[in-house]
């Protein structure tokens, strides 16, 4: 745990004043101050237990026999980053995302695990708090604040509002997570109205989520306590929000990129920097790996024009000033956990050394402390509740010898619309037409254990495969299969089944690839490198295939996401986002 403030005034006061000796002393360095927009040169740095007591040109009057003292030989030392909006969720458990976020110098991460409350509820955020607990990195949690997404079709597990009242009085449980159907809240939903008002009567933070909303719907939900958005994909929106006291997100992660489009103009237009903050949004292990974290968005910025200092205040200080955290973190200063990374120069911005609360974790790009899996509890890793599937279970029958099919028509990975096709029918039975690039389409309730079950057609895939299925899904998390016949699809969904959890590829009856996911059918429980390689060979063997997109993995992933247009499929059925009813298979 780390040590308060107000327990902490007495040790650190004795140390600023020489009284008291410091653990550890930085010197020589160049301070990149946020506060003043500066490099402070030849500056040394104090500290005792895990907290800076001390900065200034001369620390000497604080050391003490047993004090070690590191020097830095004039290189840069900032404070340590923050990503202030993202879903740890997927990919691998919190103890092996920590090291790759640590590795680019984040030191604090705000998550916000929606889909382990889908599939787990109250449970799984206490679980998945736990794990997040007793890391060297400093793990921030949200309740997620957009479940369900549409009441009226969703199948997701959530919180109530006492589950909610009692998460928030944990220390390390902030407040709610993006509230992303504004409407919920335009049209005041009382369940939502009343989590927000709870919220603010606790002094909670309320993320956002406004894509698509403007002016006086913009206006009624800032006006309802939601003072962030990570959603403005360019600078006119950026403005609306800043201009109603909204804090921004720059989102830079895997599923959109929009520091290109914010920063020049951000720039040129003059805009005050305090409230814009950098953000992923999640990140899979490929970009992990290749671009970094919240390093990738300093670099990308100071190209686009951004000042080096600027970039560390929007990756460092602005992030716990809206989190109301500036007291403990957020800049090198007195009083301030001791979460510092040291530079080589300002252009890789990749640490040689990291410390969180004064202890050093990472040293030339080595773990000096060791980060501890724990043992995960068997319920959350059996979540695929399904029996064993065969080819009939994505039958569709027809008394036709033609049909008139509803298609879910990829325009992109995530963007659909509303298609319609002929297809014929053999000995009763619709099937899915390759040579037409017409799919069939599955989604199962694994979460409750019940039979529900939806099937359909998808057109524009493009993969020459027998069938691709995953257990993860924004933010439903059925089981969804995509497949040429139906024996692939049976073959896929088996596989999964006996992975509890996880995304597959099928061909003629073969494996081609396989990401097991067996935390909650979401996770891995595997290492980062072992994730990567097989989310690697995922994406390849579908690509390699034909498939018209270069990431399908998102295609499984979005198809249950209620929150965009224009049809959806899930367990309840296919669903026409914008008239809010379900629609037909074939007709």
């Amino acid at each position: 745990m780390n040590s308060s403030l107000a327990n902490s005034i007495s040790s650190l006061n004795s140390v600023a004043m020489g009284d008291k000796k410091a653990d550890l002393i930085l010197k020589n360095c160049n301070l990149l101050s946020v506060y003043t927009r500066e490099i402070i040169p030849k500056t040394q740095v104090a500290i005792v237990d895990d907290r800076i007591a001390y900065v200034g040109p001369d620390a000497s009057h604080a050391i003490g026999s047993k004090t070690k003292i590191i020097d830095v030989k004039n290189k840069f030392v900032s404070p340590g980053f923050a990503d202030p909006h993202l879903h740890i969720d997927q990919f691998v458990l919190p103890s092996e995302f920590a090291k790759q976020a640590l590795l680019c110098g984040v030191t604090s991460l705000f998550s916000d695990p929606i889909d382990v409350v889908s599939v787990g509820g109250s449970r799984g955020f206490q679980e998945f708090l736990r794990l997040g607990e007793d890391l060297p990195i400093r793990i921030f949690q949200v309740v997620p604040g957009g479940l369900p997404v549409d009441a009226k079709f969703s199948n997701s597990k959530t919180m109530s509002l006492s589950q909610e009242k009692s998460a928030i009085k944990h220390p390390h449980v902030l407040g709610l997570g993006e509230v992303f159907s504004w409407t919920k809240v335009t049209l005041r939903e009382p369940k939502t109205m009343k989590s927000l008002s709870t919220m603010l009567e606790c002094d909670c933070i309320i993320n956002g989520h406004t894509a698509g909303a403007s002016d006086k719907k913009l206006n009624a939900y800032v006006s309802s306590g939601v003072l962030s958005c990570h959603e403005p994909i360019n600078f006119d929106q950026v403005l609306e929000r800043l201009r109603l006291g909204m804090w921004i997100m720059i989102r830079e992660g895997s599923i959109r990129r929009d520091l290109k489009e914010i920063i020049p103009r951000v720039l040129s237009h003059g805009t005050y920097l305090n409230r814009l903050m950098f953000c992923s949004d999640g990140l899979d292990p490929l970009d992990l790996s290749k671009f970094g974290h919240i390093d990738h968005c300093i670099r990308e910025s100071i190209k686009l024009g951004l000042e080096p200092i600027d970039a560390i205040s929007m990756a460092s200080k602005n992030n716990f000033d809206y989190y109301n955290m500036s007291k403990d973190l957020g800049g090198i200063a007195p009083g301030k956990l001791a979460d510092i990374l040291i530079f080589k120069d300002l252009k890789s911005f990749r640490p040689t050394q990291v410390f969180v609360g004064g202890k050093l974790i990472i040293s030339d790009g080595k773990f000096v402390t060791p980060i501890k899996k724990k043992t995960i509890p068997s319920w959350i890793k059996n979540t695929v509740k399904l029996n064993k599937f065969s080819k009939k279970s994505f039958e569709i029958k027809s008394k036709k010898n033609q049909v008139t099919a509803n298609t879910i028509s990829m325009l992109t990975e995530i963007i659909t619309k509303i298609g319609s096709v002929e297809l014929q029918a053999k000995d009763g039975l619709v099937s899915a037409s390759l040579d037409s690039d017409v799919w069939k389409v599955a989604a199962f309730d694994r979460t409750h254990g019940t039979k529900r079950h939806s099937i359909g057609f998808l057109e524009n895939f493009g993969a020459e495969i027998g069938a691709f299925a995953s257990t993860w899904s924004f933010h439903e998390n059925d089981m969804i299969v995509i497949g040429s016949n139906d024996s692939d699809m049976a073959t896929a969904a088996n596989h999964i089944i006996k992975n509890q959890g996880g995304l597959v590829v099928v061909k003629s009856g073969k494996i081609l690839s396989s990401l097991p996911l067996q935390f909650a059918g979401i996770v891995s429980t595997d290492s980062f490198e072992k994730v990567s390689s097989n989310f690697e060979k995922i994406n390849n063997s579908i690509v390699d295939s034909g498939c018209k997109f270069p990431r399908p993995h998102l295609i499984p992933l979005f198809l249950p996401f209620l929150a965009l247009p224009s049809v959806r499929i899930l367990s309840s059925g296919i669903v026409d986002v914008k008239k809010r009813q379900y629609i037909e298979p074939i007709y």
